[in-house]
């Protein structure tokens, strides 16, 4: 109700009036007004969607003369398919989702991104079956609690017995181009386990071929009840749905992405690239409310994110109890029951740039996809530096962040230095493999791995 007063307000008095200050005049004016004002904007309900949240609630949306409505999606794919088609303006999307439809894995269209939402916020949970026979190969510490991280080492004697009794292993991710598929086959490949490949040269869309691990489909929100049931064994997946797994007591988040790639790139905010080319000030200011959130969600050490959690916790939002939200949103992870851990960094939204849409951070989707056979084919690094620029977008939101240097709500010190900055991180060293990754060289970093596709081998 709040904001359907304030919107009658602002359209009363004029936008100009009420959200800009003098000193702001000049960026206004530069940017322009928006070009379209209604806009529907799609999500999942996990707690990474929460930007949008919080642009929405505090009025970030309505400052730049922008009329949001949110509204979740049932899967991905659905989501993704709503961009496509104009149904929504943008999402919450899965960083690989823009990638891989540009490519045309799956539908063909041209997705691109100029907002990355978030780092970190996904677990690799298992079974409490999975867990007690994991449990005896996991080294402990002084106190009896288990050694973090968990390798997939220590599960790889439960899959080999599996195995041995002819019984698939079944694990759930929550899309074929997701982060947390490539998550969950990075920790299990470290531990000797093949998570399977794709061949869709050859009608294979599976991902399921020479896998010692099965891995499927899985809809975020029914990841637990698809656990309990017995369907698979363990799941990758973000919040809150690995803390209900140990609220309801039916299984054990085993390590998060955090552990396996520390401050790895998550969500991206999705538009399609005719949208940004029709709407260029609209899509700027889009990307400015967004940065503001993100800022908001993590200032002054996390004081935010209990109101955070509250506004999440509402039904059209996540709907998750609060006390599961904030059992890792507030900067703790509980792995098994009773063992709680400080994890401040389990979900960052603005520090460390984590807003930024690098470069290297989709080379380094693209190499995944290469590594399990969805690029069917060897491809130069020209290739992927090409894909990753056409669809990552620095350039709008380094329009966007100028703009609120200059109004004041942020200082230079919060952004990457543009002049300089190139798009590409150093490299990354911080895997659970100790793999160092340089997004300049993908061809050379495939190679260094003893399970997946490189060089010019096909299926």
């Amino acid at each position: 109700m709040f904001n359907q007063y304030r919107r009658k307000f602002i359209k009363a008095v004029g936008l100009g009036a009420v959200c800009l200050t003098m000193a702001a005049q000049s960026v206004y004016a530069e940017i322009g007004e928006p070009e379209k004002e209604d806009l529907k904007f799609g999500f999942i309900k996990l707690t990474d969607m929460a930007p949008l949240a919080i642009a929405y609630e505090k009025g970030y949306f309505e400052d730049e003369g922008l009329y949001v409505t949110l509204e979740a999606q049932a899967n991905w794919k659905v989501l993704l398919d709503g961009v496509i088609d104009g149904q929504l303006d943008g999402a919450h999307m899965l960083a690989g989702q823009p990638l891989a439809a540009t490519i045309g894995f799956g539908t063909k269209a041209h997705i691109v991104t100029p907002f990355s939402m978030d780092l970190n916020g996904n677990g690799i949970t298992v079974s409490n079956e999975i867990w007690e026979k994991m449990k005896p190969h996991v080294p402990k510490m002084a106190d009896g609690r288990p050694q973090h991280p968990i390798k997939a080492d220590y599960l790889k004697p439960v899959v080999d017995e599996f195995k041995e009794a002819g019984k698939p292993f079944k694990m759930g991710m929550v899309f074929p181009v997701s982060t947390h598929n490539y998550e969950l086959r990075y920790w299990l490949a470290a531990g000797g386990i093949h998570p399977g490949y794709y061949a869709p040269h050859k009608g294979d869309i599976a991902g399921t071929i020479d896998a010692d691990a099965l891995l499927s489909v899985t809809p975020p929100p029914q990841m637990p009840a698809t656990l309990e049931a017995g369907t698979i064994y363990g799941y990758c997946v973000g919040e809150p749905w690995n803390q209900q797994a140990v609220f309801k007591g039916i299984g054990v988040p085993v390590i998060t992405d955090y552990e396996i790639w520390k401050d790895n790139p998550e969500k991206v905010f999705g538009m399609n690239k005719a949208f940004t080319e029709k709407y260029p000030n609209t899509t700027v200011r889009i990307v400015k409310a967004l940065l503001r959130a993100a800022k908001w969600l993590d200032a002054n050490e996390n004081a935010n994110r209990p109101e955070a959690v509250k506004i999440l916790s509402q039904s059209n939002y996540v709907g998750a109890d609060y006390d599961v939200i904030a059992n890792s949103m507030t900067g703790t992870f509980e792995y098994e029951k009773g063992d709680k851990r400080e994890v401040p960094d389990f979900n960052v939204f603005f520090r460390y740039n984590a807003t930024y849409p690098y470069y290297s951070d989709a080379v380094w989707y693209l190499s995944q996809m290469r590594r399990w056979g969805q690029i069917a084919e060897q491809k130069p690094d020209s290739w992927y530096d090409k894909v990753a620029k056409s669809v990552y977008r620095p350039d709008i939101y380094e329009k966007a962040a100028k703009a609120l240097i200059e109004e004041g709500h942020m200082s230079e010190g919060e952004f990457p230095k543009f002049d300089t900055e190139t798009g590409y991180r150093p490299p990354q060293t911080e895997f659970i493999d100790n793999v160092t990754f340089d997004g300049t060289k993908p061809n050379d970093y495939l190679k260094k791995f003893s399970i997946g596709l490189k060089g010019d081998k096909t299926l």
